[in-house]
């Protein structure tokens, strides 16, 4: 059973920072890639970043310089380190696993606000 386990979400104040986690299993981790996506209350869910199976990454411009991803194979984790938080990065947060066949996390709450 693959399971993708979000955390590390909460309410910071603009300007602030969290780094979230995605924890798997059920999958050989390293043969995946993997994706964060946000959606907002109304909005479509969208691609935040995204860090393939050799290590290359991409942000979406909304985040770029703010946002790092990351993996640890070994661990079978992947990481959003986000800074310098907007109210505008509200989301619910979402880990995923793979492109054409994608496992989905419950995702995180993350709040901005002062």
């Amino acid at each position: 059973q693959v399971q993708l386990v979000e955390s590390g979400g909460g309410l910071v104040q603009p300007g602030g920072s969290l780094r979230l986690s995605c924890a798997a299993s059920g999958i050989i981790f390293s043969a995946y890639t993997i994706s964060w996506y946000r959606q907002a209350p109304g909005k479509q869910r969208e691609l935040v970043s995204r860090i393939t199976i050799g290590g290359s990454t991409n942000y979406a411009d909304s985040v770029k310089g703010r946002v790092t991803i990351a993996r640890d194979n070994g661990k079978n984790t992947a990481l959003l380190q986000m800074n310098s938080l907007k109210p505008e990065d509200t989301s619910v947060y979402y880990c995923a696993a793979g492109v054409a066949r994608v496992y989905w996390g419950q995702g995180t709450q993350v709040t901005v606000s002062s």
